[in-house]
Order: C-alpha cells, then sequence, then structure tokens
C-alpha cells in the first residue's frame, strides 16, 4: 500500500559542470610572438526547487528522478569565454519539506508560490591561459579544467497545506464528507484504508471558502509508523483545525475517538492543543441515530464542548458543522498552522582550505581529502606539464606536501586526491 502513496520522493540532483578553459596565442598576421589568447569556461548551471502552486502531490518524480543541469560551454581561442550553463528549475507542490538523503538534515521547507532554493551548485568555469599571464610568465600553457557541479540525492516529504483537516478511524466517512462539501473527488468503498493519499478539495460556504483535507484512517500504533502512520500524521501537523470525525456504526466511537488523540499527541504534542470540532457521523443509520445521546454525553464528559451529529451521505448536520468551522477558523491564528523554518540556502564548509591525510589500510595508498584541495585536483588539466607543476605549488603552500612527508609516504607510493591518482616521486613530487 505504501507505493501508492505519492507524498514521498527521492530525487538526484547535480549542477552542470563548468567548462574548460583553453590555451590558446594570438595568430596574427603582423603579431609574431602573439600573446595568450585562450578563453575562460562558462560556470555550470543551478538547480533549484521552485514552488507551483498548481502542484498538490510528488507523483511526478514516480516518473522523473535525475535532475541535471546544463554544463558550461569550454572556452575557446581570441579570449572568447564559454557561455554559462542554463539553470534548471524543479517544480515542487507547496508544503515541501527538502531533506538532504544522506544526512537527514533539513534544507527547506518550502510553502509559498514562487519560493525556491537552490540544492545543487553548478561548478565554476576553469580559467584560460590568459588569466596565467604575468610579467614573468608571457607565454603560460596553463588552463583549468571545469570543476564538476555539485551533486547530491534529496528526500522530498510533503506536508499539506489545507486549512481544514479531517481525522478519524479508517472507514469513518471522511472522504465521502469531503466529497460532499468540496469540489474534490475522491475514490471511496466501504473498507478499511480506502484512502491511501490525503485529498484536498476547495470548500465554499456563506460567501467564505477554505481548504480541506481528508487525512486517511490512523490505527493505534501509528506514531511509531505502524500502517501507514507517519506517512499521513505529519500532513496533521499543518492544518489550522481538525474536524475529529467519529464513526457512528463503530461498536466503540468514544474509544476511537480516544486512541485517534492518543497517536496525535504522541506523534507531536503540539498537535492536542489544536482546535479540534468532534462530529459523530452517519446518523443516517437508526442504530448511530439512537446513542448519539449517550455518545455526546461520554464527549462532554471528557471536556468535548458542542460534539456535532451529521450524515455525509444524506447531508444533515453538514451545513451548521460548516459555519462551526468557519467560526474557529476566524478565532485561530495563520500562524500557528504554519511550522515553517526559513529557505536554508546550502551551507558551505566554513574552512576551505582544510584537509586531512590518512592511509588506507586496504591498498596502502594515501587519500587526502578536502574542499579545496579536491577542487584543484579536479580542475587540474593533466594533459599540460605546466599545470602539473602549478597544482604542485599550490600543494606545497597549502602544506598538503610537508603533511604527507610527515605521515610517511615514500617513492612510489600512491597518492589520492579524489578522483585522482598520482604517484608519489621525490624527484619531482606528484608525477601523474
Amino acid at each position: 500500500m505504501k507505493g501508492m502513496l505519492y507524498d514521498e520522493a527521492k530525487i538526484y540532483v547535480k549542477g552542470g559542470d563548468g567548462g574548460n578553459g583553453a590555451v590558446a596565442f594570438r595568430r596574427e598576421k603582423f603579431v609574431p610572438r602573439g600573446g595568450p589568447a585562450g578563453g575562460n569556461g562558462g560556470k555550470g548551471g543551478d538547480v533549484y526547487l521552485v514552488v507551483d502552486p498548481h502542484l498538490n502531490t510528488l507523483l511526478p518524480f514516480r516518473k522523473q528522478i535525475h535532475f541535471k543541469a546544463e554544463n558550461g560551454r569550454h572556452g575557446r581561442g581570441k579570449n572568447q569565454h564559454g557561455r554559462a550553463g542554463e539553470d534548471l528549475y524543479v517544480p515542487v507542490p507547496p508544503g515541501t519539506l527538502v531533506y538532504d538523503a544522506h544526512t537527514g538534515e533539513l534544507l527547506a521547507d518550502l510553502t509559498t508560490p514562487g519560493q525556491k532554493v537552490r540544492v545543487a551548485r553548478g561548478g565554476r568555469g576553469g580559467r584560460g591561459n590568459a588569466a596565467f599571464k604575468s610579467s614573468v610568465r608571457q607565454a603560460p600553457r596553463i588552463a583549468e579544467k571545469g570543476e564538476p557541479g555539485e551533486e547530491r540525492w534529496l528526500r522530498l516529504e510533503l506536508k499539506l497545506l489545507a486549512d481544514v483537516g479531517i481525522v478519524g478511524v479508517p472507514n469513518a466517512g471522511k472522504s465521502t464528507l469531503l466529497s460532499r462539501v468540496s469540489n474534490a473527488r475522491p475514490k471511496i468503498a466501504d473498507y478499511p484504508f480506502t484512502t491511501l493519499q490525503p485529498n484536498l478539495g476547495l470548500v465554499e460556504v456563506d460567501g467564505r471558502d477554505f481548504v480541506m483535507a481528508d487525512i486517511p484512517g490512523l490505527i493505534e500504533g501509528a506514531h511509531a509508523g505502524a500502517g501507514l502512520g507517519h506517512a499521513f500524521l505529519r500532513h496533521v501537523e499543518r492544518c489550522r483545525v481538525l474536524i475529529h470525525l467519529l464513526n457512528g456504526d463503530s461498536p466503540d466511537p468514544v474509544g476511537d475517538f480516544d486512541a485517534i488523540n492518543q497517536e496525535l499527541a504522541l506523534f507531536n504534542p503540539a498537535l492536542a492543543d489544536k482546535a479540534q470540532l468532534v462530529v459523530y457521523n452517519k446518523i443516517d443509520l437508526p442504530h448511530a441515530r439512537e446513542r448519539w445521546p449517550d455518545v455526546a454525553a461520554a464527549l462532554r464528559a471528557r471536556g468535548v464542548r458542542d460534539p456535532m451529529a451529521i450524515s455525509a451521505v444524506t447531508g444533515e448536520g453538514v451545513h451548521d458543522m460548516l459555519r462551526r468551522v468557519v467560526s474557529m477558523l476566524d478565532s485561530t491564528p495563520v500562524e500557528t498552522a504554519q511550522h515553517a523554518t526559513p529557505t536554508r540556502v546550502w551551507r558551505l564548509e566554513e574552512d576551505e582550505d582544510h584537509f586531512t591525510v590518512e592511509r588506507d589500510p586496504a591498498t596502502d595508498a594515501w587519500i587526502v581529502r578536502g574542499k579545496k584541495v579536491e577542487r584543484l585536483a579536479r580542475m587540474t588539466n593533466w594533459d599540460y606539464y605546466d599545470a602539473i607543476l602549478r597544482f604542485q605549488r599550490i600543494l606545497d603552500r597549502m602544506g598538503v606536501t610537508d603533511a604527507l612527508i610527515k605521515a610517511g609516504v615514500q617513492e612510489g607510493d600512491t597518492v589520492r586526491i579524489g578522483d585522482v591518482e598520482l604517484v608519489w616521486s621525490d624527484a619531482v613530487r606528484g608525477n601523474v
């Protein structure tokens, strides 16, 4: 059943790779010793998630889970810089929580139309040899490769942005009620767990309108993930008012009431304080109507103020119920519905120069890790000897060379920096 839910998705995002810089020299008829003229590569495009108010599920991500922005174009001769890659905007529904799938960190809480967050940054373009010209190096044969774009897996989780949520045990009549009062047309059948995903509907009453959602049925243990509990309970968190619908055909409607409230409180204690209208459904059934006075008395004994009785099938009492809901919405601040944290832009490491050196016991290779040093290795164009010498000079300045020597690196040892594998040489440190 869980595979039918469309309120969770896992997607892969990758920023575009930066374009390579070019090695080129001026070749003009009357300039016999033309200077460097290699242009820079363009930056890769970024990947953004952006809120589309026309979406209300994560269903599109069942068909596509990989998203990659455009690469930057390579630099060319005559100082022509490569074009930057186009950014990629991936639409998501309002109420989408964005998590890093690896760390579980919450990256963004996307709630308002047009709100966006960058989730994968495009790589920087490599510099062409014109950028390396100096007073002592008039004809550099150095160009950088473009930096690869950031890539990661994300977990998306949808919390519906509804004003009113209908909660209750399975088969209490939530979908029937929603279909009667709104433009929603959920699939309805007379057996437990009919609704496997929340349904949204726009309700209009006395010139007012609001969004109502039927939250699929809860069972005992839902707060711990039993059945479909976790997948549904989170939708309740954003609703301002709850309609707690009791099944008049249940053997114990009051016991159901207690069980559902306990599940809500165990999942999130704040849910116990939400404005709640308790509604006894199915009074079109003679035995349900007959015991309504006893159920109402038991509810009042539990502190429930003015419980109501309706029939979602015939419509009896429904309009009065909706008027009560409007009154409760008017007295419930909107702020209590939005537990949204500010959109978070992807964090950068505090110290890009930081690196570590360790030996891999499985391969005896030396592993150098660090944001800046790994980026340097990726962007070095190993086809040019000048570029290799520059790479070595930067390793010396960063202290990587000394750290390897102190750690015990020997002639002929393998040194891995990111995806680049080098062989240590005391004569020419770091030959490929």
